[in-house]
């Protein structure tokens, strides 16, 4: 036996608990219709056993009432117990028990019945067992939810919402550079793609280091000494940035990448890229399809709705049929990269292994009914946990390496590793990165570089999270020389592309 339990009723009979305590076992030991000095007093005992124990904090009445169930004693009876405690229910329901978890209770004790009519007390106040199953996934959401007291930061998701919701010090008025900014000068608006609010006070009284019109964004840089520039770079293979029509200008000034991946929302999706790119450009380009489309549409080619699979292909043919008819505004020979994600999630749990076969040929036939060529189409590799629709799906298909390098070869695609997805991908799934790579490599057409932290912390600026990239570059000159890169950092088109410029200055001394 795992453990041995010890019923409130037996709390006090101490030849019982010396006798159980003489085995060794583990001890879980009820409290209920006891007092908190025959609780210290068995206590007491258990502790000069030297046995492991834990304790229930349980209310022993049939049923027991909400109002006397007193779930704050939870914490004092951890602080008396010295030890793990939990929770031991006879109250109607489940959700005493969940809020027990998250009041500190690692154990759960509820009574399980197949009728509730039945003769006894106990039947009135058992879970039937599609309850009980509701009341573990309730538990394990919270458990979960609890999270750690680690110091706060922005997740993933509350930064692409801060981006849209939070608020910036822009420049209220045109701005000279070397003017000095008074607080005429600073207005606080939305969106929150400059400096917080907070910052107002230590940018007050700065010279502008350049020229503003009004509505501007202020950023980091206006607090530092010198403006962060894009610069010449010297990579073994070609690079590139990813852009939005809006900021091409903005991210070229000050450099020449080999290429530009142009990254559409689906209302991009609607501009003529004729007009958004009004000049031909001495570069090559890429283009990224967007994840999510108008009436909160996902593409997932995987979807066993024949219309939803229908329109995702329909989707994808546009994106391919844009991108090939941007050609004339770049200087690039060989067919432009597509790439896209393409689908294969899930809403409510990872489906298992021996779904994934049907899935990834309903891909594949989704795949073939798209006309690609002229372009060179790359399936993104994928997190466990994707940022769709605030981070609520969980992702099946491209997420485990060797089921996506059975898939590049079954079918003859390529793919975009996105390191940031993958390595996420491999802690999920407890395989070291580099054997995921080693899989993956042989078939990516195309990479972006970016950092990751445990299963769900993507697009982290390179060298602040858990990739070894010395590692990462071994491996890619090995398998994947000369395939293209862009560095694709959460929010590094900020502060006149800061986030690219410090990931393109990390990468180069490995690539």
């Amino acid at each position: 036996m795992p453990a041995l339990k010890i019923a409130s009723a037996d709390l006090t009979n101490h030849t019982l608990l010396r006798h159980a305590a003489a085995s060794g076992t583990p001890l879980v030991v009820s409290t209920g219709m006891s007092t908190e000095a025959e609780i210290r007093e068995s206590v007491a005992l258990l502790r000069s056993t030297g046995t492991p124990y834990a304790l229930l904090h349980c209310q022993s009445t049939y049923p027991a009432p909400f109002k006397d169930v007193n779930l704050r004693y939870l914490t004092r009876l951890a602080e008396l117990g010295d030890c793990p405690v939990g929770y031991s229910g006879h109250e109607r329901g489940y959700h005493v028990p969940v809020a027990a978890v998250a009041l500190g209770a690692t154990i759960v004790e509820k009574h399980v019945t197949v009728d509730k009519s039945m003769e006894g007390n106990d039947h009135k106040v058992s879970l039937l067992p599609d309850e009980l199953r509701a009341m573990v996934e309730r538990i394990r959401e919270v458990e979960e939810a609890l999270g750690s007291t680690e110091p706060r930061v922005v997740s993933t998701g509350e930064m692409m919402n801060r981006v849209n919701l939070a608020k910036s010090l822009v420049a209220a008025r045109d701005l000279a550079a070397g003017e000095t900014i008074d607080l005429a000068a600073v207005d606080v608006k939305s969106p929150g793609r400059g400096l917080q609010p907070n910052a107002l006070d230590t940018l007050v009284g700065r010279t502008a280091k350049r020229a503003m019109a009004a509505g501007d964004f202020f950023y980091a840089s206006d607090l530092a000494d010198a403006v962060p520039t894009g610069r010449q770079y010297d990579f073994r293979r070609p690079w590139g940035l990813p852009v939005r029509y809006h900021d091409v200008s903005a991210l070229i000034a000050d450099c020449t990448p080999d290429f530009l991946e142009f990254h559409f929302s689906y209302k991009d999706l609607e501009i003529d890229p004729h007009t958004a790119v009004p000049r031909a450009l001495p570069m090559g380009y890429a283009c990224h399809a967007p994840d999510l489309f108008a009436g909160d549409f996902i593409l997932n080619l995987a979807s066993e709705d024949d219309a939803h699979w229908e329109r995702s292909a329909e989707e994808l043919q546009r994106v391919i049929d844009i991108t090939r008819s941007m050609r004339d505004r770049f200087e690039q020979e060989a067919d432009p990269v597509v790439i896209s994600s393409v689908g294969g999630f899930t809403t409510d749990r990872h489906v298992s292994p021996d779904e994934m076969p049907d899935m990834y040929a309903r891909v594949a036939a989704g795949l073939d009914r798209v006309d690609d060529s002229g372009v060179r189409l790359a399936c993104q590799t994928l997190p466990p946990f994707p940022w769709y629709m605030g981070g609520q799906l969980y992702c099946n298909l491209f997420v485990r390496p060797s089921d996506t390098a059975e898939f590049a070869t079954t079918y003859g695609r390529r793919l975009c590793l996105d390191v940031s997805h993958s390595k996420l991908a491999a802690t999920f799934l407890g395989v070291p990165f580099s054997e995921a790579v080693e899989l993956l490599a042989p078939h990516t057409e195309h990479l972006h570089l970016v950092d990751a932290v445990g299963v769900d912390g993507e697009g982290v600026q390179v060298g602040d999270g858990e990739v070894d990239w010395a590692v990462l570059a071994e491996q890619l000159d090995r398998h994947a020389p000369g395939v293209s890169f862009i560095p694709e950092i959460w929010q590094g088109h900020v502060n006149h592309g800061e986030g690219f410029w410090v990931a393109l200055d990390r990468l180069e001394q490995w690539f």
